[in-house]
């Protein structure tokens, strides 16, 4: 510590214990040990009593101020350089123009486009699977694309590749060559000294080669061959350098724990108790991520059909506020005159200048508002991988459908039940569990396995070659004779006492096909609640199309009348504007209904598993690679089919056949009319109006 430093503690204490303490250790040894004692207790004492502030002003040193590598280089934000493939989405995203606004879009070119034409763009545009959300930002590992069931297949670690690996054959070898040269602690009279040298000098060589296969049914055969080279000054050698050598095969079949195909095709050869990763546990794993894709791309497909429909309501929505506004603009035009000529109300003049403005209002709103046109626009154009906006605006030319449909309620069920993927996926995991609670029985036995060994050795003073006069004169020539052959046969058993871990395995498994039976059942018995609303639903919501297109008949009524009345003198303004607002109400309602009951028709099929199919989407695997189609030709010349197959023993199939998500189906729905107790006393509802199809259609803003 400094003495600057020094002085300033001490002017802060009365009495410096540091300085008794060294007076106390010029006496004596016990003295001063209690005395260091005493100092030790006043000192911890004292910085617990001021806490950090001793520290603080200890100044920094020189290892302190020393500028680091991490300080200003290391922890730098810096931005990585990667390659980049040119594609689509990414053209797209350069390409965009500024986004449109309260622009009119009868002025803007459009893109006609239809609700098939707009699902194929989205399932073609790009291998990521796009939703409405636009997760791919905020959780980007978690987005699905067409690459997720080919990497759930090429996994090296739980992919059925890697499954079948473990049967493959493998091959080691080494060679390693070392020296030896050690003095010997000898006496000059022993008699040993007379055959061992002063100092041992060696060189030593060592070869070692395996070739090894494992079964399906558990069994291993093992080929090996082992070289020892050694050269030595030891006198008694019959030859200064020699090799020894053998050539030995292996078969080792368990007959017990891990024996059979079954066992082996579910957990894989050599696992562990509580591990399965067999090649009948990938193909399953490798279902459950088809069955992953297939969901995504029926999320897709919904999220585009809903976004097509809610941008051809945004288009008659838009049309009804603008027709609003444009009567509104001629109500207030007309109460302008009137005020001017004297025959009009000042307080009249400014309510329908009020109407107007909200009606403008409105406009606006559906123009640019989160729900409104060039919004819904724009979400269609990211599903469909187009530009955020390219100057053109898309058209839906789609007709919404607005006849009655009634859907068979036991077929649709039935079709539910078998069709969803969800239940598929489920089911999967249940076949999962079986298999491993299976693995799990099968495991909780003792290890026993059947060994047998042969092995021809060999000794040479050369390894190849030399003189077939001489006995040992080449490793391989005295291998080849077969005069040294040795052989081992036996069994060898292990296993823990009690089997307490493979009895756990077994209870957990066992809870896990139970749970997953309860979730497999708990997942039907949702579907059928789930479907049921959608049922409902689709019923709903075309009553309500009904009644909010007779409301809106009976509010055109209405304005026609109030208008007559109110030109001629005979009625207020009030009601005349209240009609207004009412009249564009119903009809945007109306338009609303309709799209809300074709997305009711899209979540009933999609409720009973047959959106794909509804939409026209099939789902087919990539084109393999050139090299795939000639090991297939070339591996099939070797199949033969047998004569009789009720004759082989295979084991239970995994699943029970091919399944097409996108095969059509038997049609269980028809169109019925409104019958006359849903529609009461209203008006009959008349052809409704048909959504734009051209450009110069476009509401005008």
């Amino acid at each position: 510590m400094r003495r600057d430093q020094d002085k300033t503690l001490a002017t802060r204490a009365p009495a410096s214990p540091f300085r008794r303490i060294s007076d106390r250790l010029k006496s004596s040894w016990r003295r001063s040990r209690r005395a260091a004692l005493l100092a030790l207790l006043i000192g911890a004492t004292s910085i617990s009593n001021v806490g950090c502030s001793v520290f603080d002003r200890i100044k920094d040193g020189p290892h302190d101020t020393t500028a680091s590598y991490h300080d200003d280089y290391a922890m730098r934000i810096e931005y990585p350089e990667v390659q980049q493939c040119a594609s689509a989405p990414a053209e797209a995203a350069t390409q965009a123009t500024a986004p449109l606004a309260l622009e009119d879009p009868s002025k803007i070119p459009t893109l006609e486009l239809t609700l098939e034409e707009a699902i194929q763009l989205s399932v073609q545009q790009s291998p990521v699977l796009r939703s409405i959300g636009g997760t791919v930002i905020t959780n980007p590992d978690g987005t699905t694309t067409t690459f997720d069931p080919a990497l759930a297949h090429a996994n090296p670690l739980t992919g059925v590749e890697a499954a079948l690996s473990d049967f493959d054959a493998q091959f080691t070898q080494e060679l390693f060559w070392s020296n030896a040269d050690q003095p010997q602690n000898l006496a000059s009279n022993n008699v040993v000294t007379q055959f061992t040298p002063n100092t041992l000098q060696e060189t030593y060589g060592t070869y070692n080669a395996e070739l090894s296969k494992q079964t399906a049914q558990g069994a291993s055969f093992a080929l090996r061959h082992s070289v020892n080279y050694n050269y030595s000054n030891r006198p008694t050698r019959a030859f200064r350098s020699d090799f020894i050598g053998f050539l030995e095969a292996e078969y080792r079949q368990p007959l017990m724990q891990g024996a059979g195909t079954t066992f082996n095709r579910i957990a894989g050869p050599n696992s562990q108790i509580g591990q399965y990763n067999g090649v009948l546990i990938a193909r399953v794993n490798e279902d459950v991520a088809l069955a992953d894709f297939e969901a995504a791309v029926i999320s897709l497909v919904a999220d585009v059909e809903q976004a097509y429909w809610e941008l051809s309501a945004a288009y008659r929505v838009l049309e009804a506020n603008v027709k609003g506004r444009d009567s509104a603009l001629q109500t207030f035009q007309y109460q302008q005159v009137r005020l001017e000529a004297g025959a009009g109300r000042s307080d009249e003049e400014a309510q329908a200048q009020s109407q107007y403005y909200q009606f403008r209002a409105q406009v606006e709103a559906a123009l640019a508002s989160t729900d409104g046109l060039y919004t819904r626009e724009q979400r269609l154009r990211y599903l469909i991988g187009l530009p955020a906006s390219d100057g053109r605006l898309l058209k839906p030319t789609t007709t919404p459908t607005d006849v009655r449909v009634v859907f068979d309620w036991e077929s649709a069920l039935g079709q539910a039940l078998s069709r969803r993927v969800e239940v598929r996926r489920q089911r999967f995991n249940l076949k999962k569990r079986e298999m491993e609670l299976t693995a799990a029985r099968l495991n909780r036995r003792p290890r026993l396995d059947f060994l047998g060994q042969y092995r021809f050795r060999g000794l040479g003073d050369h390894l190849i070659g030399g003189s077939d006069k001489e006995a040992f004169d080449s490793l391989y020539g005295n291998i080849t004779d077969g005069n040294y052959q040795e052989w081992q046969a036996g069994l060898e058993m292990q296993f823990p006492v009690g089997l307490r871990a493979a009895s756990a395995a077994v209870a957990h498994a066992n809870l896990n096909l139970r749970r997953e039976r309860a979730v497999l059942a708990e997942t039907e018995l949702r579907i059928s609640h789930d479907l049921a609303d959608a049922g409902r639903q689709i019923m709903l919501t075309h009553q309500l199309l009904e009644t909010n297109y007779n409301r809106y008949l009976a509010d055109q009524r209405q304005v026609d009348v109030l208008r007559r009345r109110y030109r001629d003198g005979t009625d207020n303004i009030n009601f005349l504007l209240q009609a207004q607002r009412q009249v564009v109400t119903s009809e945007a309602d109306f338009y609303r209904a309709l799209a809300a009951y074709n997305l009711a028709i899209r979540d009933f099929h999609r409720q009973k598993g047959s959106l794909l199919a509804y939409n026209q989407v099939q789902l087919t695997e990539g084109q393999w690679a050139a090299g795939a189609y000639q090991d297939a030709h070339e591996l099939g010349r070797h199949l033969t089919p047998r004569l009789n197959p009720s004759d082989v023993e295979m084991p239970a199939p995994l699943t029970s056949g091919a399944f097409d998500p996108s095969a059509p189906q038997m049609q269980s729905f028809m169109n019925a009319p409104a019958t006359d107790a849903m529609l009461e006393s209203s008006p009959q509802p008349v052809e409704s109006p048909q959504p734009a199809t051209a450009a110069e259609d476009a509401p005008s803003a």
